[in-house]
């Protein structure tokens, strides 16, 4: 009996042994077969699988801050315009380096607290968020292995900011996403050459940095490791690609590395060169990588067959500018985010935090309205497709459908009288047509030629109450 056991026990040793071996060979062989996934080919199938969930979630957070948000706009007394003056103000006041790092000295944001910016996007409506991880100044809001510039080894604040926000917003089941510059006016290997006393990030576009491939392979993609394994983004925000440095071949090759990292990422177009500027949208000259577009303080003038979103601005700037006070009003912002749903794309509205980590009054005040707005009208929004035909009737009208169902929207965004006519819808035979916000059916026509018309008595207007938008529910088909 005591051989045998010794045998047995002999035998479950090599069993293990064995079994262990089988893993790790069987592990080593996944990990090789996601290196060699070309992420550039990707079938339709899988990339719409992928993309689903930023479909639908249609409304999400920009937020744009820094050292920059120290000075605030003002440097030597002096108002900074330049392109934007407020996250830009580095280069648009030619702050030298060894002066801009005084100010992210100075970036110690007491004040801030992630549960409350969490709640905040929550209220607002808003299905996802995407924040600077580092903007082109090079400072990074994280505790980066790679550099000592950065909120954690750089400032007295000693905090993660990243690592706090992305821990409340996944317990909002708010999605995490990071902007992240590839230029870089803090790191001497990505400015231009030959110029010793170059402190900013103007670059003269005849003089290309030899240095740079150094950058982007031992500072600019460990960064981003670090990021992905730290903080496990839905998002990668890429901006500063028009860096003459920075090639097609550079976009396509760092695409393919993000996506072998984290194969479930979707990352915006400025990854490459593609994007013809504001406008966001790629050029057709190349194939060129990234997963959506990025019109820039502009809806989209149409729809297009290229997945899209459009970041904007409350007032003129992204990061905080204390003079900035060209606020959007509420009702535009709304207006934003249902003419970017009608035609198709996604809606980003960028917050700048003050440098204490407080969020602007008038920032706050906006995203409570759109907010309440959607609390009333979220399902003509989110989880919506554009209509086949026309997402919109006149300047007044925006259509939006409910996916996958035969359910349509009607959005006014001015208050209608009496009664309303769609020209594109055509209701189900004796259903039910509802203004969101009012419980009872409205009485309605339908006539072939001249569409669908809505009777709205003043009791209805009244019940409904000021609002941004009135939204019609029918169910039927688009004609």
């Amino acid at each position: 009996m005591k051989k045998e056991l010794i045998v047995v026990k002999a035998f479950m040793v090599v069993f293990i042994c064995v079994s262990l071996l089988s893993c790790k060979e069987h592990k080593k062989q996944e990990l090789t077969q996601v290196e060699n996934v070309n992420y550039l080919e990707e079938s339709k199938e899988d990339f719409n699988k992928r993309m689903t969930w930023w479909r639908e979630a249609k409304f999400g957070m920009f937020i744009h801050w820094g050292p920059y948000a120290v000075p605030a706009g003002i440097y030597q007394e002096k108002e900074i315009n330049g392109v934007v003056g407020g996250e830009w103000i580095m280069n648009d006041a030619q702050i030298p380096i060894k002066e801009y790092e005084a100010f992210s000295k100075q970036f110690v944001p007491t004040n801030f607290d992630a549960n409350k910016w969490a709640s905040l996007i929550k209220e607002a409506g808003m299905k996802y968020v995407v924040i600077t991880s580092k903007h082109h100044d090079g400072f990074a809001l994280w505790d980066s292995k790679v550099s000592e510039y950065d909120i954690v080894d750089y400032t007295s604040y000693g905090k993660d900011i990243l690592k706090q926000l992305s821990e409340a917003c996944k317990k909002q089941g708010i999605k995490f996403g990071l902007y992240h510059s590839i230029m870089d006016w803090h790191h001497p290997q990505a400015q231009a050459i030959n110029e010793p006393e170059y402190n900013s990030g103007e670059h003269d576009h005849t003089r290309i940095n030899p240095e740079f491939p150094s950058y982007l392979e031992n500072y600019l993609k460990p960064q981003l490791k670090e990021l992905i394994e730290s903080y496990d983004p839905e998002i990668l925000w890429f901006d500063g690609e028009w860096m003459p440095e920075y090639t097609h071949e550079n976009g396509l090759e760092l695409y393919q590395y993000i996506r072998s990292l984290k194969p479930s990422i979707i990352i915006n177009n400025r990854i490459d060169k593609g994007r013809q500027g504001y406008q966001g949208m790629n050029n057709d000259d190349f194939d060129y990588a990234g997963d959506f577009g990025t019109p820039e303080k502009q809806i989209l003038a149409g729809t297009s067959t290229m997945d899209w979103e459009s970041c904007m601005t409350m007032n003129d700037t992204w990061g905080y500018k204390k003079t900035d006070d060209n606020w959007k009003s509420a009702e535009t912002l709304v207006h934003h985010l249902i003419d970017a749903a009608a035609k198709g794309g996604n809606y980003l509205l960028n917050v700048g935090p003050k440098a204490d980590g407080i969020i602007p009054e008038p920032s706050v005040e906006r995203l409570e309205t759109i907010g309440k707005w959607l609390s009333v009208n979220n399902e003509a929004i989110f989880k919506t497709e554009k209509l086949i035909g026309n997402y919109q009737q006149g300047e007044t009208i925006k259509y939006t459908k409910k996916k996958g169902q035969s359910v349509y929207f009607a959005i006014s965004l001015v208050q209608p009288n009496k009664e309303i006519t769609f020209k594109h819808l055509q209701p189900e035979p004796n259903s039910k047509v509802m203004l969101l916000g009012y419980d009872e059916p409205l009485e309605w026509e339908f006539i072939e030629g001249k569409g669908l018309t809505i009777k709205i008595s003043k009791t209805v207007l009244e019940e409904v109450g000021k609002t941004e938008a009135w939204t019609f529910k029918i169910n039927g088909k688009e004609i």
